[in-house]
């Protein structure tokens, strides 16, 4: 038994258990109860603690640093090993292949197999010197800048012919440009000579005299470039990103055709077939070829990547190819990746710990996802789940229901013991795992069409479907069958469509649900004329903040040699607010106490006004646990997506688009979602949502089922009607699912 006594992580209430070594334990509860922060918090955060102690003080000084959790003890702990949902970092240089091993297992074959031979693994390499492309140095596509995205040529530069930010009309950008010599600021730019364009675009750095002032003058494409185009992306304002994206253009590199390859390392085959080609094919596909190379000098090693490919179609990722880069993967996709390196891991007692794995899985996929998570149990490791599907939680040795709320209503044990058991405690979950949505017994009228045709997008087949409007349309398919090409490629870029998803929020540590949802505001105004002082001081942002800690609460120390550590601020003891700050209250509270409280807390103390209004809306997505004031780096991706659609709520007649929103939901909850996505559209909006849970394909209005599968053999619509149809009569993976779920039930 791994034995946790008194953990008091975040929200959990002195808790103490045993969970079984050997075996696969499943955390149950709803969101908020306190699953993530023993799982992962706790226990997970320990083992790579004491793990992380056994190196010297100059290795740890290379790794992130991590806190004690506030337990009084945990024994008998093995190497906790984390597959979470993270998205697998944004270097491009990064692929499915590369992150699994299969494209360096392949880089050998070719070394060995390949004809011409042309050297070793590294001339493979798109990521070397040897192997990469020389033109687009190994990254596939070389940007360009569409130079009519900088320059109206129908103006001259008197009349504003640069559109560049920073470029209007006496700006000093403007002024150097205008001034030089170089061409008539009165001539239409379409009208300059060669020689005059030239300058205009492409002079390099030039010393000139304007006036009495010796002035550097440079091209505007060269200025742009260093200006602009040299900075982070993500570090820029949201007007200046927007002009990114619409000035640089990404295309395959025409010398390797977006390959990244070397023309050595392209020209060597086997079979007839180089490595891009492979890496390009369906993983599926790849995984016949491979089986197909035989030759004994590689015999081990061609094992090893057969094992690797099977395990990936197993997993439902056989849509993907090698080449596919990371940072595309969906949070979904990226832990099944990471999943695989481990299925061929020799290392055995060790603990994996798994967060929410069925995530954007059909019905259909979660019982291979449950084959896999038993494999990894019978050989010899603990397996803990923090999942929320009847089904995952059927296949447990051993249940943990945390509850019985959410926040300081959670943090409690309400049950342990075997899944019989779970069905007879009168728990929460235990109520629940049998609960099924019924089928909508009159579905709504739409109101008009939203039509998509020849959409042809990644793998759709140039599909044409009418999505309803005015009603709520659920639409599903196999992972990999075209969904999300479908409704972001061709619906989330309209006019009006407002899409909440799960990606991470901009902002820092310093952002939470107050600041977010524009609480702060109201309730900072409330302080101040409460107090007679102005506003600016209820913000930790500004003039309120503690100078020592700038309002953080945590005071970040470099200790050189060793991992930098975060301490609570010894000056506002975290509170985050200088003493005079805290001095003022609204009805005996401080603004610190007040961002302290949760959203039901705070419903209760805000009885009225615009406050009252956002917070109503907090609690209506299923968020009345999240504390104001908690940072939003700590929220999980099904409650940045709930967060989204609080704030979008208050916009009128829009069509949402939601992708999962049942992420991260107990099942108690999708009622809640469900009732709040029916009075969306009861109020006039079109409600379209890329689900894979059957409780949401119940209650629709409309279905528009994609497939048959994933990858080349996905990208159809193979059913559009009524969820009662699709139960009559489909003869999808999604119908035979649909119509099991609904013949088990016993009635929502």
């Amino acid at each position: 038994m791994i034995r946790v006594r008194g953990a008091r992580e975040n929200n959990l209430a002195d808790v103490s258990l045993d969970i079984p070594k050997r075996r696969l334990t499943v955390f149950t509860g709803v969101s908020g109860s306190g699953k993530s922060s023993l799982v992962f918090g706790t226990v997970a955060a320990e083992s790579q603690r004491l793990i992380n102690e056994t190196y010297t003080a100059f290795i740890q000084s290379f790794m992130p640093s991590l806190g004690r959790p506030d337990i009084d003890s945990l024994e008998n702990l093995s190497a906790a090993i984390v597959v979470d949902q993270e998205r697998m970092g944004a270097n491009s240089r990064s692929t499915v292949g590369t992150a699994t091993d299969a494209y360096t297992m392949l880089r050998i074959i070719f070394s060995r197999l390949g004809t011409p031979h042309i050297g070793t693994s590294t001339a493979f390499s798109f990521n070397s010197a040897e192997g990469m492309c020389p033109t687009c140095e190994g990254l596939g596509q070389v940007s360009k800048i569409d130079i009519d995205q900088l320059v109206d040529r129908q103006r001259s530069l008197n009349e504003g012919a640069v559109t560049v930010p920073g470029f209007a009309v006496d700006s000093w950008y403007w002024q150097v440009l205008a001034h030089s010599g170089f061409y008539d600021p009165d001539t239409k730019l379409g009208d300059f000579t060669p020689a005059e364009w030239d300058d205009l675009m492409y002079r390099p750095t030039t010393k000139i005299k304007v006036g009495t002032n010796n002035i550097t003058y440079e091209g505007l494409i060269p200025k742009v470039q260093r200006v602009y185009l040299s900075k982070d992306r993500e570090s820029m304002q949201a007007g200046l990103r927007a002009f990114v994206d619409r000035a640089v253009v990404f295309a395959d590199c025409a010398d390797c055709g977006g390959t990244r390859l070397s023309p050595a390392a392209l020209s060597s085959t086997i079979d007839g077939v180089n490595i891009a080609q492979c890496s390009a094919m369906q993983i599926s596909d790849l995984a016949g070829v491979v089986r197909g190379i035989e030759d004994e000098s590689v015999a081990p090693l061609l094992a090893t990547l057969r094992q690797t490919l099977d395990s990936l179609v197993e997993i439902g990722l056989g849509y993907l190819s090698l080449d596919r880069t990371s940072s595309t993967l969906s949070g979904g996709e990226a832990q099944r990746v990471k999943m695989v390196r481990h299925l061929g891991s020799s290392l055995t007692d060790v603990t994996y710990v798994f967060d929410e794995p069925t995530i954007g899985l059909h019905p259909h996929d979660i019982q291979r996802m449950n084959g896999l998570l038993l494999l990894l149990r019978d050989k010899g490791n603990t397996v803990l789940v923090v999942e929320h599907k009847p089904e995952v939680i059927a296949i447990a040795d051993h249940v943990v229901d945390l509850g019985p709320g959410a926040g300081t209503a959670g943090g409690r044990i309400c049950y342990t013991g075997d899944v019989p058991g779970l069905r007879a405690s009168d728990t929460l979950t235990g109520r629940h795992l049998e609960h099924r949505a019924r089928l909508r017994e009159t579905v709504r009228e739409p109101r008009g069409q939203l039509p998509v045709r020849g959409a042809g997008l990644h793998n759709l087949r140039n599909v044409d479907v009418d999505l309803p409007l005015g009603v709520l349309t659920v639409v599903t398919g196999v992972a990999g069958s075209g969904k999300s090409s479908l409704i972001h490629g061709y619906v989330s870029p309209l006019e009006g469509v407002v899409v909440a998803d799960q990606t991470p929020i901009r902002g820092s540590r310093r952002s939470n649900p107050a600041t977010y949802t524009g609480l702060l505001g109201p309730v900072r105004t409330a302080f101040a004329k409460a107090n007679g002082v102005k506003a600016a001081l209820f913000s930790a942002n500004s003039a309120g903040a503690c100078p020592t800690c700038n309002g953080l609460g945590l005071v970040y120390t470099d200790l050189a040699m060793m991992a930098g550590v975060a301490s609570v601020c010894e000056k506002c003891e975290g509170r985050r607010f200088t003493p005079e700050v805290l001095t003022y209250t609204l009805r005996g509270k401080n603004i610190s106490e007040v961002l302290g409280m949760s959203v039901a807390q705070a419903q209760e103390f805000f009885p009225g006004g615009q406050a009252r209004t956002i917070l109503d809306r907090l609690v209506d997505v299923g968020l009345s646990y999240l504390r104001l004031g908690q940072p939003l780096n700590t929220l999980s991706g099904g409650e940045r997506q709930r967060l989204k659609l609080a704030i979008h709520m208050a916009e009128k007649s829009a069509t949402y688009v939601l992708d999962e929103p049942t992420t991260g939901l107990h099942m108690a909850d999708v009622d809640q979602l469900l009732a709040l996505l029916d009075r969306l559209v009861d109020d006039g909006n079109t409600v379209i949502v890329i689900e894979h849970h059957q409780a949401v394909m119940a209650r629709a209005d409309w279905i528009v089922d994609l497939g048959p599968g994933g990858g080349h053999d996905g990208g159809q619509v193979t059913f559009t009607g009524t969820p009662a149809d699709l139960v009559a009569h489909g003869d999808t993976l999604t119908a035979e699912h649909l119509r099991r779920y609904v013949g088990a039930g016993s009635g929502a």
